[in-house]
């Protein structure tokens, strides 16, 4: 039987010819427990929005789970608009932390307000606190350790307004955190993942936000002058000590190209 006109007009829209081939005809596994998780690895280096999966000759598929990293269309956002640079959604990345026992670090980028502990990074709790506990004047503990989460933002840029979240952390928030801040090439940055962000030549950090005093369950908003002028930066690191758990991290701040680096120019927006 051949088709009829209908049925190539139906299959002309799909344009075919166009689509990219990521992963070739591959036989898959049965679905029991022990093989029915099929993975593939896949080498394309181009942005795309949409994938299109095609099974031979029939049957069923339980999941479909494509990873990778978010890539926004920055053509068309303007250096003077506010656009939450670390955010999943736009690109950010989690590329390095010091502990994930309870919640991974990339969970503080993802959409909306955490819905529970789970939903955000805790940590586990440190060993090496002190017996006695003293604090400086602004009630902040003096510790000896800390933990810590490296991010690339999505775009590189300048970061004006900062927002800490520890909804859900009640007896489990951070006493105290801070937010440094560099910029890297990705070959630098290739090299400090190789290392585990853990060399004696690493990062030159430049403090962006100093160590402020956390509270439970509590959306802690830094602007003005308590955002300290780092420039243009593409890394960020945030630190808590001595443990515990923050549900979001947000940084607010406008794009920047490789070309527009000068003092002056940043001064302006």
């Amino acid at each position: 039987m051949a088709a009829s006109e209908s049925q190539f007009e139906a299959v002309a829209q799909l344009r075919s010819e166009s689509w990219e081939e990521i992963v070739p005809v591959t036989t898959l596994k049965p679905g029991y427990s022990d093989s029915c998780h099929n993975f593939f690895s896949v080498a394309f280096p181009y942005r795309v929005t949409h994938v299109r999966l095609n099974m031979y000759p029939d049957g069923g598929i339980a999941r479909l789970r494509v990873y990778g990293i978010g890539q926004r269309d920055w053509s068309s956002v303007l250096s003077q608009e506010e656009v939450d640079l670390v955010a999943l959604v736009n690109g950010g990345v989690c590329v390095g932390y010091s502990d994930a026992h309870f919640g991974h670090p990339r969970n503080m980028i993802g959409l909306g307000r955490a819905d529970n502990m789970a939903d955000g990074w805790e940590t586990a709790r440190r060993l090496d606190r002190p017996k006695v506990l003293k604090m400086d004047k602004k009630g902040i503990l003096q510790l000896p350790g800390f933990e810590w989460a490296v991010f690339r933002l999505g775009h590189p840029g300048v970061i004006s307004r900062i927002e800490i979240d520890t909804n859900h952390y009640k007896g489990n928030f951070p006493d105290w955190c801070k937010i440094e801040a560099c910029s890297l090439t990705p070959e630098e940055e290739q090299t400090y993942i190789k290392c585990k962000w853990i060399s004696d030549k690493g990062p030159t950090w430049k403090m962006l936000l100093l160590p402020q005093k956390l509270k439970p369950h509590y959306r802690h908003l830094y602007s003005g002058e308590r955002v300290l002028q780092c420039g243009r930066v593409s890394h960020v690191r945030l630190v808590i000590a001595p443990d515990g758990g923050v549900s979001r991290l947000r940084l607010w701040g406008h794009i920047i190209s490789n070309t527009s680096t000068n003092t002056h120019q940043i001064s302006k927006l």
